[in-house]
């Protein structure tokens, strides 16, 4: 079956909301399995594992035997996307491609789920996006122009019309034209007829890594967002495809071009403390094992008389065991996070979102009464759901309430590749830490220096004039131009300035 192109997310920073949680959003995971049998299956198990990058839909394009692309995608887990064996029935072949998604409300339209793919005279097309593209507008205009039509609202759109466009002959020679004339953050994986490609921008913004499946003659390959994709398959882990690199994968075997040379790694910082799976290895170090020193150099910095230490599950929790083991102050789960809380069962009326985080979150009462409770989060970002969580502590008998935070203060909006609000909307981007303090109602809060997360990466510090990381998101040193941004500047003035728009 042919299916139309397909797509994914606003390209519009500004469309965005993320309601009233104070984590940010990860926008997606891919998966790529070339030459085994059941792609899709084993695709959609990859998926599986991805599912914290994404959980409003899913989506595999499958190549059949035959040569034919046959796709299915749908909105939700990808548990209930793919469990009909009739559905996975309908995507045969030894190759395939995947893609979930998060996305706020009003995105979720099945128009705009991944992978994209797209008809031309020189065969079938599947793309799976990863990022943001910071100049996808601009593009766009152009393309337009030109008298391409747009059928979605996603970004990553723009990289099929301009491999349409493109006057090279082969699919490569076209795809590297087409990412030397975009901006921005992206791992992607491009399925051909008779290849598979990935690709991550020149700065290695956001993750990509390989697998094998299966003895090295079989030539089964993977790739996938992270490690813990490989793990459920059963593949080995080969490495990190690096930043500016792309990968063609075909019945000769594998081969690495660098259209863009050697390149300085800008890895998304974020992916530490919160985004990647905890069992993942990122760039060669344990996620969990990472937050656990996280949490201790968090401890040697902040460090406050207290009687226990408690998580904010489940992101908080290997942070906050490396400061109980540093500070010598008991862990103990003085929260419980009910896992099986739906995102839209019930209509979000202000009534309903005040309650949200007791549905999400309930107080262990015997761990919290009487003690002072330090509670260890990965981030604050509008604060609602930190000023909540403090207040039901309290409630269960809590004698102090301490807050400490695993990343900086979280000043700046993402612009590759990461849900966020605008800065008018980020607390720390309005208050210093005091303000902060009291209006999420603790009697002490405290973040991680920068210099401190980057310690507890193995670096002695922050190297200003050349960052091993993307940490904009921190200090507003955006790495990649802003081109879209042109024309907002009334609400982001300073970002705007910092970047010369």
């Amino acid at each position: 079956m042919r299916m139309p192109m397909q797509s994914m997310l606003s390209t519009n920073p500004w469309d965005r909301d993320t309601g009233d949680e104070d984590h940010f959003k990860e926008e997606c995971g891919v998966v790529g399995i070339w030459n085994a049998a059941d792609a899709a299956a084993l695709t959609a198990l990859g998926l599986h594992a991805l599912q914290h990058r994404g959980q409003e839909a899913a989506g595999i394009v499958a190549l059949s035997e035959k040569g034919e692309f046959n796709a299915h995608r749908g909105q939700g887990l990808v548990g209930d996307t793919f469990s009909s064996a009739k559905v996975m029935a309908g995507l045969p072949g030894r190759t395939a491609v995947g893609h979930n998604r998060y996305a706020t409300t009003g995105e979720t339209a099945l128009r705009n789920v991944q992978p994209l793919y797209a008809d031309f005279e020189f065969g079938g097309l599947a793309v799976a996006h990863n990022g943001n593209l910071t100049n996808a507008n601009a593009l766009k205009r152009a393309l337009v122009r030109r008298g391409c039509l747009f059928q979605s609202t996603t970004d990553s759109e723009v990289f099929v019309h301009l491999i349409a466009i493109s006057l090279y002959s082969n699919v490569v020679d076209r795809l590297i034209d087409a990412l030397k004339q975009v901006q921005g953050a992206y791992s992607l994986i491009a399925l051909h007829d008779g290849a598979m490609i990935g690709a991550r921008d020149p700065l290695g913004v956001r993750p990509l890594v390989l697998g094998r499946l299966g003895p090295a003659e079989a030539g089964s390959w993977v790739l996938a967002s992270e490690t813990c994709a490989l793990d459920i398959v059963g593949a080995e882990f080969v490495r990190d495809i690096e930043p500016g690199e792309l990968v063609v994968i075909d019945h000769n075997g594998l081969r690495s071009i660098r259209p863009f040379g050697r390149t300085q790694s800008r890895f998304c910082i974020f992916e530490y403390i919160y985004f990647a799976r905890p069992d993942s290895v990122v760039e060669g170090t344990n996620v969990y094992e990472t937050r656990k020193r996280i949490g201790a150099e968090l401890a040697r910095e902040s460090g406050v008389a207290a009687d226990v230490i408690v998580p904010v599950p489940d992101s908080g929790v290997p942070a906050a065991m490396g400061y109980a083991a540093e500070s010598g102050i008991p862990f103990e789960l003085g929260i419980i996070r009910n896992h099986y809380v739906g995102r839209t069962f019930i209509e979000p009326t202000d009534q309903i979102r005040n309650l949200g985080v007791k549905l999400k979150h309930s107080a262990n009462r015997p761990m919290i009464e009487g003690k002072r409770v330090v509670l260890v989060d990965d981030s604050i970002v509008r604060g609602t759901t930190s000023r909540k969580i403090v207040e039901m502590v309290r409630q269960a008998g809590a004698k102090e309430v301490h807050m400490r935070i695993s990343s900086p203060p979280t000043t700046h909006p993402c612009f590759y590749g990461i849900d966020t609000p605008e800065r008018a909307k980020l607390l720390a981007a309005n208050h210093d830490v005091e303000e902060m303090a009291r209006i999420i109602g603790a009697d002490s809060l405290a973040f991680i220096s920068l210099d401190g997360l980057y310690r507890a990466l193995g670096h002695a510090k922050r190297d200003a004039s050349k960052p091993t990381y993307c940490d904009a998101c921190f200090t507003g040193d955006y790495a990649i131009p802003l081109t879209d941004l042109v024309g907002h500047a009334e609400r982001v003035p300073t970002l705007l300035a910092a970047n010369g728009v």
